[in-house]
């Protein structure tokens, strides 16, 4: 009884929900009692595998690893569209064998584990191999790390949806991802005070290592969820899930509308690394150091999330829309940047442009996931996040030739294309139906 009351002291804490009496709307009457371990534990799992994904992932720590031990810079260039287009692409493929699942927990348990085996491996292989065959092991190991974190999507916004009630999605999300953040800015801190200058080969591989744990420990607190069976007839080869998602997208507008947003605020989502080469290009090294660098982007979603969240309950469709006005705000701050007298130039000031990013991918990513969870009818929900992803992940892979834009016409060019993108992502959001009508056909 004892962890009973903590746990819902937590769950009150975090979601703001002081009634003993809950709506449960749109989640099985038999969970509803569960619903304050559910929100509890979903909160610990984000938690856990949002800072594993900043300590152990494709945007710093993995590129730092392999350029420290001496992989060619093409093969490390490899290592961001890999990670979005194998998480996304796939997914249209897994999602008819996820509905075959009574419990789609399970999905989400299998991947994270497999995530950290495949860390585990990454971290040897570097510190064991010649860095060519290195580079190219570590490929091959996070293409099935990011195929795993495309299964994981699917089983989790599924579980969600049946798990934690409408009203209360957005503002679990944000908890899951501000106190990833918060973590993050305690790991950052320790980072750049605690290892400085030291840091070679093995502390990154330290780092990889003790993320693979990171996961290990986001499975176990999912695999606690309290999940109702759900329905397992239906499942569909991917030839069906292909058709039937081409058959809702032209049936439903909003769900076209859902996608077109989603499509041009990828920018947000793929910037992050062109900003870290504007800055290069600006300072003539580094943007900073690899501990202020993961600070930043923990202060981001530490002062961002909560926001989200509370929005995103109200109307996922306006946090998309803002969170692509400020995306291109960071742009604009790196441009300014970029022309300031030398004096004024420092890296400092460059800096805002990561926050700037930062609130506004958490603010993408949270709109968007809340978004199609609350839209999407709770027997086909799958179907409409694989179709959703796996369309994404197809032109993440064609988001892949901004590098070659970048090497024509100069990384100045690329970031202005990359506010225009923003810009249009704000625009389409606005003409995007709140969640609740995104289903109407006219």
């Amino acid at each position: 009884m004892a962890a009973e009351a903590r746990i819902d002291w937590a769950y009150r804490v975090l979601s703001g929900d002081d009634s003993d009496e809950r709506a449960c709307e749109a989640i099985p009457d038999s969970a509803c009692t569960d619903v304050p371990k559910n929100y509890v534990y979903n909160v610990g799992n984000g938690a856990a595998s949002k800072l594993a994904e900043q300590i152990g992932g494709p945007n710093l720590v993995l590129p730092w690893l392999l350029a420290t031990i001496g992989t060619p810079a093409f093969i490390i260039g490899f290592l961001m569209p890999i990670k979005q287009a194998g998480s996304l692409a796939p997914q249209l493929l897994v999602s008819g064998q996820i509905r075959r699942l009574a419990l789609r927990k399970w999905a989400w348990v299998g991947a994270g584990l497999t995530q950290a085996l495949m860390l585990v491996l990454i971290a040897l292989a570097a510190l064991t191999m010649e860095p060519l065959m290195a580079g190219l092991v570590v490929l091959a190991l996070f293409t099935v790390f990011s195929v795993c974190s495309g299964v994981a999507s699917v089983s989790f916004q599924d579980v969600t949806g049946k798990t934690i009630p409408k009203g209360r999605r957005g503002r679990m999300l944000s908890n899951r991802a501000a106190i990833g953040g918060l973590l993050t800015l305690v790991a950052g801190l320790i980072l750049h005070f605690g290892i400085g200058e030291s840091a070679n080969a093995t502390t990154y591989a330290s780092m990889v290592i003790f993320a693979a744990l990171l996961w290990v420990l986001a499975a176990i607190l999912f695999a606690a969820l309290d999940e109702t069976p759900g329905a397992t007839e239906g499942g569909r080869n991917p030839a069906q899930e292909l058709a039937n998602g081409l058959i809702i997208t032209r049936r439903y507008p909003g769900y076209r509308r859902y996608l077109s947003t989603r499509a041009f605020l990828l920018s947000v989502e793929l910037a992050m690394p062109f900003y870290a080469l504007h800055g290069r290009e600006v300072f003539g090294g580094e943007v900073a150091a690899l501990g202020v660098f993961i600070v930043t982007v923990g202060l981001a979603n530490v002062i961002s999330s909560p926001v989200w969240g509370y929005f995103s309950d109200r109307s996922s469709r306006t946090v998309l829309g803002i969170s692509g006005v400020m995306a291109a705000a960071a742009g604009v701050v790196a441009l300014t940047v970029a022309v300031l007298p030398d004096a004024l130039q420092t890296t400092y000031a460059y800096t805002l442009v990561f926050i700037l990013l930062g609130i506004a991918e958490a603010g993408v990513r949270l709109g968007r996931k809340t978004y199609l969870v609350d839209a999407a009818p709770k027997d086909e929900r799958p179907l409409y996040v694989a179709f959703s992803n796996t369309s994404i992940g197809v032109l993440a892979l064609a988001a892949g030739g901004m590098g070659v834009f970048a090497s024509v016409f100069g990384v100045n060019a690329l970031v202005v294309l990359l506010v225009v993108l923003a810009l249009l992502g704000t625009m389409a959001a606005w003409y995007m139906p709140e969640a609740e009508r995104m289903l109407e056909t006219s």
